[in-house]
């Protein structure tokens, strides 16, 4: 008991030590803060009051793109440019005088000055007069309100009244506004001379905020060719779309940054527009920046690896602008709708895009060749297919249970009331599901859509049963292999056109001829999905552009690799492997077998190919003499090889032809094909023989 009383009567001293200990720990604090307020607060607020940080973003070069075997492709060319970085609270009026030097250096297109400009300048330049024009009532409106009625008050005389040169002061001027305080903004870049740049750089002293500079722009190395699909970027005066500006600004871009405004460019933005080079600016009390920091250094975009082969990409326009020139020239008269043709090759097991074109060809009185591009038209324009279809529709008569593998139909004229008599291009007599995809019967698949539909009992010149369930079957189908369906390629925009089912008087008749490819239109992007579906054994593959994309390096060689677009399944075909086959080799025996629709063009050919023709009847609308023509078809061909391991798929479609008296479709098919091997051939052998020599230069090595 005396030892705990003892213990307790230690703890209040202990407490009171440690109060006083705070004690004086806050005193000293408190002097402490009083000295610095006293002694020291007013030069602490006067470098407050001199100073402010601000940070500005500096623009980079966009990332190259390479064909799939390294060839550059589209890169950034150095142009001279002059810069205008303007100091914080920059004044109308400071750039009205700055813009005033620059005419005696530069010229610049006036064509752009606009009503306000000039409004707007007449102002400045006439202060007091237009201050003096406001009633006593207008006076003592806000500063903003004043300005509007001042704007209204200037007479169109005044403003016609401006000098070839205030108006280029203008035009200056309303490049040097659109620049943000302390960020370089290039105000001029085309057609600048040696002779300008440096006589501007020798003036600089007497032009503040203004300097010369290097700046960059696209430089596509192969002109015209895949420029559908590379796309192009806005000009800096254009700067970011406002259709997408929130999209760009919460993304940290300026208003007047060049971005990707079509094709490639576009869909790859983010990647090839690069980081910006980071700066902190300190500025004085009147926006003067006396010093400046780097806080991150900027960084080239991305580059990107496309999946297309430039060289082919090249022969294959020119084999589709001879095939079609020669179409037109052959048949003056009965071609004269027919202009283009499209044509895309791709990887079946990839859904690598290898090449793409469309070309129309545009007669010249002078006689000169002249063609257009309208590659577009591969992803935008859709074409009745015609009987490249028919495998899909056998594919699914079999898997309906409709017809059996093997079952044979008697092709003969089917009449069926309400509707013109129904028949393929000839009597085929009996055939099975293999015979009619090579000799392209139009009553197999008629039977399979008949039966399809719920008529199991078709009598000449009576009316067929037709369930509508029917087409939504169908459609399903077909829409397995891409057809009708979004292709799902890495591009801004590609077609897809809504069907509607068949309906009213013939709805039927209608959907008879859905199953041979005269009810819906497809794109020839799709087609060639379609095919590679089959080729690859049921897998529906992605179609893409581009298949790598790398870090940006400082010099030629491509930096780290940064992503793969993987080949990607969008599903698999759901019917027995079996079905499959059996189209494959109806596809095999039309290109390869004596009776096939293909058989005289590829025969011969010794890379084992397989595909199927088709022809739609279709109609063109001539819009400057307001007539329809319906007596164009549709020339269309789809195929793939080799047959047993396939690795190149295409689609060819040449719409409203009068007359197929001049295969095209099956010249640009076959030629197609023949390029694809023949230079995977060519390059195969220079890639031996370089290994044969490498190998000779090092045996001689050791021999000496």
């Amino acid at each position: 008991m005396g030892k705990n009383k003892k213990q307790k009567s230690h703890l209040p001293l202990r407490l009171n030590i440690l109060f006083f200990i705070i004690f004086l720990l806050f005193s000293g604090l408190i002097l402490q803060l009083g000295v610095v307020q006293i002694l020291f607060g007013m030069d602490a607020q006067e470098e407050l009051d001199r100073t402010e940080r601000v940070t500005s973003a500096t623009p980079v070069p966009r990332g190259k793109m390479y064909d799939r075997n390294g060839e550059l492709v589209v890169d950034n060319k150095a142009e001279f440019a002059i810069t205008y970085t303007p100091k914080k609270h920059v004044q109308p009026e400071d750039n009205v005088e700055i813009a005033e030097k620059l005419t005696e250096y530069i010229q610049m297109d006036t064509d752009s000055v606009t009503k306000r400009n000039k409004q707007d300048y007449w102002i400045i330049k006439n202060k007091q007069e237009a201050y003096e024009r406001l009633t006593d009532e207008e006076k003592e409106l806000s500063d903003q309100d004043q300005y509007y009625v001042m704007l209204e008050n200037i007479t169109d005389d005044e403003l016609e009244s401006f000098t070839e040169k205030e108006l280029e002061v203008m035009a200056i001027k309303r490049e040097l506004d659109k620049a943000y305080e302390l960020t370089p903004h290039i105000i001029q870049y085309d057609d600048i001379t040696v002779e300008e740049y440096m006589v501007i750089g020798e003036n600089l002293h007497n032009l503040p905020g203004i300097n010369v500079t290097t700046d960059w722009e696209r430089d596509y190395l192969f002109e015209g060719t895949f420029a559908n699909y590379l796309g192009r970027i806005t000009s800096q005066q254009q700067g970011i779309p406002q259709t997408d500006e929130q999209y760009f600004l919460a993304r940290n871009y300026s208003r007047n940054d060049r971005v990707g405004r079509s094709g490639i460019e576009k869909e790859y933005e983010l990647y090839l527009n690069g980081n910006k080079e980071i700066k902190e600016h300190i500025t004085d009390s009147s926006g003067t920046v006396i010093d400046s920091n780097i806080i991150r250094e900027g960084q080239r975009g991305k580059d990107l690896i496309l999946s297309v082969d430039m060289e082919l990409q090249q022969r294959l326009d020119k084999i589709v602008q001879e095939e079609v020139k020669t179409a037109v020239q052959k048949h003056p008269g009965k071609n004269r709708w027919f202009r283009h043709a499209v044509a895309v090759l791709m990887n079946p097991k990839t859904g690598e895009v290898l090449a793409t074109s469309g070309q129309q060809y545009n007669p010249s009185e002078k006689g000169e060749d002249e063609f257009t591009d309208v590659s577009h038209k591969v992803l935008y324009d859709t074409y009745l297919p015609g009987s490249t279809v028919k495998g899909a529709t056998v594919l699914a008569g079999l898997d309906s249970g409709e017809i059996r593998p093997g079952e044979v139909i008697v092709d003969r004229p089917l009449e069926i009331k309400g509707s013109d008599k129904k028949s393929s291009w000839t009597r085929l007599g009996p055939v099975n599901d293999i015979d009619a995809i090579k000799r392209s019967s139009n009553v197999y698949m008629f039977f399979i859509a008949m039966q399809m539909g719920g008529e199991n009992n078709y009598q000449p010149g009576k009316a067929i049963n037709y369930n509508s369930k029917a087409y939504t079957e169908m459609r399903n189908y077909f829409q397995q292999f891409g057809l009708g369906a979004k292709t799902g390629i890495d591009f801004p925009y590609e077609e897809n056109m809504e069907a509607s089912p068949p309906t009213g008087y013939g709805r039927a008749a209608q959907f008879l001829d859905m199953a041979i490819g005269q009810y819906e239109n497809y794109t020839a992007i799709q087609l060639a999905q379609y095919i590679s579906t089959i080729a690859n054994d049921g897998y529906r593959m992605k179609p893409y552009l581009v298949k790598q994309i790398h870090n940006s390096s400082k010099g030629d060689q491509l930096g780290p690799l940064y992503k793969v677009n993987e080949p990607t399944i969008l599903n698999k075909i759901e019917m027995k492997d079996t079905y499959l086959n059996r189209v494959q080799e109806g596809m095999r025996q039309a290109f390869q077998e004596s009776g096939g629709t293909g058989y005289r063009y590829f025969a011969d050919a010794e890379y084992n190919p397989a595909g199927k023709t088709g022809t739609a009847e279709a109609f063109y609308w001539d819009n400057e003499t307001k007539t329809l023509h319906t007596d164009v078809n549709n020339y269309n061909l789809v195929g793939y090889a080799p047959f047993d391991e396939p690795e190149v798929a295409f689609a060819v479609m040449a719409p409203y032809l009068g007359t197929g008296d001049y295969p095209v479709h099956h010249r640009i098919g076959r030629r197609a094909l023949d390029t694809y091997f023949e230079l995977k051939e060519e390059r195969l052998k220079g890639s031996s023989e370089d290994e044969s020599g490498e190998e000779s230069e090092e045996d001689q090595s050791e021999d000496e």
